[in-house]
């Protein structure tokens, strides 16, 4: 097994990513080094090859190697906190639960203490920390900041559940798929087909990293979307929309609820994240035939 180019894994499954694929001449591949190599040649509109024979490679060529992950999961591995040596399969349980130098935190977190370090020194920091001795106002200042981001986390589900008793509500599965644009550098955008939803035509439009020039040299990797009415309607239409996951994606996307009012004359919001969690679930999406998710619609009454 060979250096791998782009900067992808040097040796696959040490980096973490779980599972290991081969080409059709064998050659192995981390999951996350795959996925990364599906999402590149998206980008950049052409066939994903094996890095060292350059055969074709896709998720229906490509199959996981259960022996060689089974040979490669007994192989000694390093603790990234105590630098020993044990088992793979054994590591992520050490590192979790049985490693003295992995990083822990007080006890006192919850009122504000801020101290990290290794878990052998937790017993001496806990029996000398001052918080549990600081006054109930010292105390209070600390809660209120511990209160705002609670708060706006509450608020998130709270205008959900606002949402969710309106009387005028329409959701349905949408299905991104990919498209080139006619310039003479071509770019990768998404576009649904047009549905329907509370008696309307609608249609989804999605564009990576803000259409930046060469998106598969960053990464950082984002996806936007916008909203866009395709029915002519007599009146403006006031509504909050938000995506989700699809029923049989594991995408992990933070819900955020966007606003608009479409007219005849505005018909097409702006473009707005969608709000995956990093590049890795990203190159996901990328790396698939088409991005499956779920749409929700609130129309705001007057």
């Amino acid at each position: 097994i060979g250096p791998r180019p782009g900067g992808l894994c040097a040796f696959p499954v040490f980096d973490g990513c779980g599972g290991l694929d081969e080409c059709t001449n064998g050659h192995l591949m981390c999951a996350g080094c795959f996925i990364h190599l599906l999402a590149d040649a998206r980008l950049k509109e052409e066939q994903a090859t094996c890095p060292n024979c350059r055969c074709e490679i896709s998720k229906s060529l490509c199959c996981r190697n259960l022996a060689v992950e089974k040979a490669v999961s007994e192989l000694p591995s390093e603790c990234g906190f105590c630098v020993r040596q044990f088992p793979r399969s054994l590591l992520e349980r050490h590192q979790k639960e049985e490693c003295q130098d992995r990083v822990t935190q007080c006890k006192y977190k919850r009122i504000g203490c801020p101290w990290q370090g290794p878990y052998h020194e937790l017993t001496v920091h806990e029996a000398e920390c001052t918080h549990p001795a600081k006054t109930g106002n010292e105390l209070m200042e600390i809660l209120d900041e511990m209160d705002q981001s609670h708060k706006k986390e509450m608020q998130l589900y709270n205008s959900i559940f606002s949402l969710l008793s309106f009387e005028k509500i329409g959701y349905t599965e949408v299905q991104f798929r990919p498209y080139r644009t006619d310039d003479f550098i071509t770019r990768l955008y998404y576009e649904t087909p047009r549905f329907t939803v509370l008696n309307q035509t609608w249609v989804l439009k999605a564009r990576v990293n803000d259409s930046e020039r060469n998106p598969n040299l960053s990464c950082k990797r984002t996806l936007s979307f916008q909203l866009i009415l395709k029915s002519k309607i007599s009146s403006p239409m006031e509504c909050s929309f938000l995506l989700l996951k699809g029923p049989y994606d594991d995408v992990k996307i933070n819900p955020v609820i966007y606003h608009f009012v479409f007219t005849n004359e505005n018909n097409e919001t702006e473009y707005v994240p969608l709000p995956i969690i990093d590049s890795v679930e990203c190159n996901k999406l990328l790396a698939a035939k088409n991005i499956n998710l779920r749409l929700f619609i609130f129309q705001i009454q007057k």
